[in-house]
């Protein structure tokens, strides 16, 4: 795949980035932006990052045209005169809640951005005839244990769906990643700011295991994916060897001059609510398609049919609406029947279906 692909994807579009503030969402914002495109529309609620992206933008790229939006994409007002206002060509769409813990306790915002959100943006990006809509997701939709992975494989069972009932229209692409450093929130500064109080560093167990990618790794393959996409596929990248985060622990503080156990203590704080020991990339490892691509995969799966999974957002929408979390990750889980609690009150629920009540 090269640069050539790229360009005939992005030179003279017009390209909107949602969640374009956030660490993914602004680096795909500096790598389209060397692409020659012919308007950058950046739209994010968080408005400080916003204001400091915009002016990091403006001094690299003075030739480029942003149009830097403030908005929240549950806003269908805001998301409507914005469709309005532009032409747009591509949508890569990274606007979503992502903290595994803290999305647990606060299972209606999930639901919200990451999933009726997604459902709003995707219905208005097909209704304007925009070219190709790029989501980004994540591992932790894959056989989900937590409310976050559930509600990111959710928003792909609905854009998948809507391609499907759509074959023709938008072209829906969902990329699919794990872990990437330096994030927003992420371990690796976690793991440096424990270390420059002392410690001790805190891992939530001794096996835990993670994929990492660099962000412009990442990115650069979320382009690449973006011009192959021809509708309805997700693609998975190759994270290479998963790390173990104990490893990872020990060998930072090496790295800082510290001795593990003895001048920086590493403590086990046990996993929490939502956590897995591992992530994976494929709901079924047999239904895989390579391409041309090295590190970039297509996993094959089903569409579901559009009225059904209508009808399963209507009735989050309603459990939202009647503030009622039990009743959204009920609705969650119906939409993802492999959806199964870990450490988390909702393992409750997996009871009671298995009981049949």
């Amino acid at each position: 795949m090269s640069d050539e692909h790229i360009n005939q994807f992005l030179t003279n579009k017009v390209i909107l980035v949602t969640g374009g503030a956030g660490s993914i969402g602004s680096e795909i914002a500096r790598q389209v932006s060397q692409y020659n495109p012919k308007q950058v529309i950046i739209f994010d609620q968080a408005e400080s990052p916003l204001h400091e992206l915009e002016l990091e933008l403006r001094s690299l790229f003075p030739g480029i045209v942003y149009h830097i939006i403030l908005g929240d994409i549950r806003n269908r007002s805001r998301l409507v005169s914005l469709f309005d206002a532009f032409d747009i060509d591509v949508l890569f769409h990274a606007a979503a809640y992502k903290h595994v813990p803290l999305i647990e306790r606060n299972p209606r915002e999930a639901a919200n951005v990451n999933m009726l959100g997604t459902a709003l943006l995707a219905n208005l990006a097909l209704e304007h005839k925009v070219d190709k809509f790029v989501m980004i997701s994540t591992d932790k939709a894959v056989n989900p244990t937590n409310v976050m992975g559930a509600s990111k494989r959710a928003a792909e069972i609905y854009v998948q769906a809507l391609q499907a009932k759509n074959p023709k229209g938008t072209r829906f692409i969902t990329t699919r990643f794990g872990n990437v450093l330096g994030s927003n929130g992420s371990v690796i500064p976690h793991f440096k700011r424990q270390i420059e109080q002392g410690g001790p560093v805190t891992v939530t167990h001794q096996d835990i295991i993670r994929y990492f990618m660099t962000i412009p790794e990442a990115c650069q393959l979320v382009l690449q994916a973006g011009t192959m996409g021809t509708g309805g596929e997700v693609f998975v990248f190759d994270m290479g060897k998963p790390v173990r985060i104990m490893d990872l622990a020990e060998k930072m503080i090496r790295l800082s001059g510290f001795k593990p156990y003895t001048d920086i203590d590493i403590k086990v704080t046990g996993l929490r609510p939502g956590e897995k020991l591992y992530e994976e990339l494929l709901i079924d490892k047999t239904k895989t398609l390579t391409t041309h691509h090295k590190k970039i995969m297509i996993a094959k799966d089903e569409a579901l049919k559009i009225k059904y999974v209508n009808m399963k957002f209507q009735e989050l929408e309603n459990a939202v609406l009647q503030m009622d979390d039990t009743a959204v990750v009920r609705v969650i889980k119906e939409l993802v029947p492999e959806y199964i609690s870990n450490n988390s009150v909702y393992e409750i629920l997996d009871k009671a279906s298995i009981n049949g009540s």
